[in-house]
């Protein structure tokens, strides 16, 4: 057979062996085109656009929704320096930050203490520990609501040692900061968990045999081998604390506003859609931000390692 037939043989099937890895992938493409990547072009347009008479948005390029972030036009059309929503947002990085911290702080002896468990009763512990998820998290809400309001029993205990009979646990960042530790932190248990479980448990005893107390041994040994799990468990817990509305609007009253439940009301009751679609931009900016950080550390990390 000459080289040319060869050739001429040969080219359909390494076309085929090329092409058909593409073509497997297609409805994964198909699913990321419009259920991701349209939606947030959509986004970006809409954020750019102009705010229509009556609410909504028309197509066109008009930085006002961006600009409203920091500056509002005055009655004399000078732009005035607002920082209402800046410190929407610094509130809402710092809630989010806070809330992945206690959530850390809280999974981790959980999660240590469920690794050390029998097979049986460990089973049943990472179960207890999903069980939250078979509620609707507005049901979980309420519950808090129930909890902390007027007649609640934490408000009655407080009380009955002597707290003053005004006193209120709703409505500001504390009863928001409570909902949301409590509706993420399964998120945080999880992956710490499936890390610890993976640990080996000589590395501990040699650490105690050189004489490292128990700080030194979670330090030094525990947190660097289980950072892959917590580094999982940060985004889990911080992504959606950033764009949580639920919390901020029922347990905080819709007083202490966060990003989440400004965008509902730029999209609902205050019809600026360009607003909304800017402040939504901003969310996505600096999630992605965290993120590549964290990828970043851990790429670095495993460099060292």
């Amino acid at each position: 057979m000459s080289e040319a037939t060869a050739h001429h043989t040969d080219t359909p099937q390494r076309r085929r062996q090329i092409n058909l890895p593409y073509v497997g992938l297609a409805p994964a493409w198909l699913l990321m085109i419009f259920a991701l990547i349209i939606p947030i072009l959509i986004i970006i347009a809409v954020s750019f656009a102009v705010r229509g008479a009556y609410g909504g948005f028309d197509w066109g390029f008009d930085l006002s929704g961006y600009r409203q972030i920091l500056f509002n036009e005055g009655w004399t059309g000078e732009m005035e320096f607002t920082p209402q929503y800046l410190i929407i947002i610094l509130r809402t990085i710092l809630l989010a930050t806070v809330t992945t911290v206690l959530c850390l702080i809280l999974a981790v002896p959980v999660a240590y203490w469920i690794a050390g468990q029998p097979g049986h009763r460990k089973s049943v512990l990472v179960f207890l520990v999903t069980l939250p998820f078979w509620m609707s998290m507005i049901l979980r809400v309420y519950a808090w609501m129930i909890i902390l309001g007027k007649d609640g029993p934490l408000l009655r205990f407080f009380e009955f040692f002597g707290a003053p009979s005004g006193m209120t646990l709703m409505y500001n960042d504390g009863a928001t900061l409570a909902a949301m530790v409590y509706t993420y932190i399964p998120l945080m248990v999880l992956p710490v968990f499936a890390s610890i479980e993976k640990l080996d448990g000589t590395l501990i005893e040699a650490a105690h045999d050189l004489y490292g107390n128990r700080w030194t041994t979670l330090r030094r040994v525990i947190l660097p081998l289980t950072a892959p799990g917590i580094a999982s468990g940060v985004i889990l817990v911080f992504v959606p604390a950033f764009g949580a509305v639920l919390e901020p609007t029922l347990m905080g009253g819709g007083k202490q506003m966060m990003m989440g439940s400004l965008i509902q009301l730029q999209f609902g009751g205050g019809r600026n859609w360009p607003f909304g679609a800017a402040i939504a931009m901003i969310l996505m900016m600096f999630v992605m931000l965290v993120l590549i950080g964290l990828a970043l550390r851990s790429a670095r990390n495993e460099g060292e390692s």
